[in-house]
């Protein structure tokens, strides 16, 4: 068997998409965003999710109108050559064994909610997490789409549940009031923080193919998602300005708990645990069928090649999550701190994001430029904001590349060879 199995509708499409950007934090983000601008988080959110809005539909555009398991890296190569497309797939692979226990540990957050994990019962909580993951990918993603339709369902009604009951302290928004004009510095810094949540539009780029129409149904998914989570995260920052919390623990526990007496641990640490643990599957499913579509070119070994009896890239899937146990032993032995793995994948992802705006501008009407001038703006005031930690993106780049154009030129003297 060596086709995929496409088995995605729009709805299924867009609760893939939504917990995919909600991922660890809907219920952490709007907390921090709110702790460094106070109200002025709600202008955060609302710019953050207009400026990503021109990026989610180039993506869309490019999946719909080029569906491949490469994803980006197709685009990519299509506009720019070989080794341009290769390197931005083989980068990609690179940065979600470390991007994907970042996102696992942001989610022992919610764990702790529930019950207290430290030491060697973390580490092999973390590792039994990465169990589950196969496990759900064994049979295809198309049980994790409806597993995940189902979750942004909970979360939505979670969340408007919560809003519907806060009607009754409207009369403690006078921290809003308090702040005529937020800090430009404040709400950039809260964006900072925010753009973290949208983080994963490429990823269910990968995953085209597994649509059963992704030239109908491709685009409505990506924005039907991303409009969602924008008024999702927008919701929760606003609720949080209703009801504020003391300092310390997860404010949207405290708020559910004041709003409706009790159970506010169990509820959000069980939807932000799910949740968590939806954002890493995708990542894992998209990078498993990158990693085959690179094997089926030939630019990787051909074991990966190989799919299970439900079209499952599975050779490529243990590859990808036993380098994730790597990883996260390697980061429990040597304490490394978490903000480093979460700013190190984010440059990874500036320039994918960048390039295949730039890829855009060659392979979509010229209708759609200034859509395409909107994101490369966006991606580049985001790598400016990250700064100096730009270098570990920088490094994956400068070392890949000379591989690709050297195995490039390799194959094709070879293929002269032979002829």
């Amino acid at each position: 068997m060596n086709q995929i199995t496409a088995s995605i509708g729009r709805w299924q499409g867009a609760g893939l998409m939504a917990t995919t950007l909600l991922g660890t934090g809907v219920f952490i983000l709007p907390q921090m965003t709110i702790e460094v601008a106070g109200s002025g988080a709600l202008l955060a959110w609302i710019i953050l999710t207009v400026a990503i809005l021109p990026v989610a539909v180039v993506f869309g555009l490019l999946a719909s109108r080029f569906p491949h398991a490469a994803g980006p890296a197709y685009f990519i190569e299509k506009a720019f050559g070989i080794t341009a497309g290769r390197t931005i797939g083989l980068i990609f692979l690179l940065v979600i064994p470390i991007g994907a226990p970042a996102a696992i540990l942001m989610t022992f957050q919610f764990m702790d909610a529930l019950v207290a994990i430290t030491g060697w019962g973390q580490l092999a909580a973390e590792i039994a997490i990465v169990a589950v993951l196969l496990l759900l990918n064994y049979r295809g993603i198309q049980v994790s789409a409806k597993l995940q339709f189902g979750l942004t369902l909970a979360i939505v009604a979670v969340v408007t549940v919560l809003f519907g009951s806060s009607g009754a302290n409207l009369g403690q928004l006078t921290s809003l009031t308090e702040v005529a004009k937020p800090e430009a510095a404040s709400v950039m810094l809260a964006m900072g923080i925010g753009f973290w949540s949208f983080l994963g539009i490429e990823a269910m780029t990968h995953l085209a193919n597994n649509f059963r129409d992704p030239k109908k149904d491709m685009l409505p998914a990506m924005m039907l998602g991303t409009v969602l989570v924008g008024i999702i995260y927008l919701v929760c920052t606003l609720l949080l300005l209703m009801v504020p919390a003391e300092a310390g623990g997860l404010a949207m526990v405290h708020a559910f708990n004041q709003l409706l007496s009790g159970f506010g641990v169990q509820v959000i640490g069980v939807l932000g645990i799910a949740s968590g643990l939806a954002t890493v599957n995708i990542y894992c499913a998209s990078a498993a069928r990158l990693l085959w579509s690179f094997s089926q070119q030939g630019i990787l070994p051909k074991y990966f090649e190989k799919l299970n009896a439900h079209g499952v890239p599975l050779r490529a899937l243990v590859t990808i999550l036993v380098t994730m146990v790597m990883v996260i032993v390697l980061t429990f032995i040597t304490e490394q701190k978490l903000e480093d793995l979460i700013a190190w994948s984010n440059g990874v992802f500036v320039i994918i994001y960048l390039l295949t705006m730039l890829s855009a501008a060659k392979l979509l009407s010229k209708a759609y430029l200034p859509l395409v001038v909107a994101g490369c703006v966006f991606c580049i005031g985001v790598g400016y904001a990250l700064a100096e930690n730009m270098w570990y993106s920088c490094i994956l780049v400068l070392s890949v590349a000379p591989f690709i154009y050297w195995q490039k030129n390799h194959l094709t003297r070879k293929a002269l060879i032979s002829d």
